[in-house]
């Protein structure tokens, strides 16, 4: 019985830890709709320099044979 009674004193006793902490950092989904934000932002930055790389390719004159 006596390890069920330190059980218990040792779960309640770190809930109340717990509870009397209210500051317990940033939840993950702010985090996660940056990180979300930034591939967007890297995504759309190489599609538009693939595109400039393209047209620039397409406009250099082909040799002449």
């Amino acid at each position: 019985m006596s390890v069920i009674n330190r059980l218990h004193v040792a779960v309640t006793t770190r809930l109340a830890e717990l509870r009397e902490d209210g500051e317990r950092g940033d939840s993950p989904v702010p985090t996660a709709v940056i990180i979300f934000g930034l591939v967007a932002v890297a995504m759309a930055v190489t599609a538009a320099a693939l595109g400039a790389a393209n047209d620039w390719m397409g406009n250099i004159p082909k040799a002449p044979k």
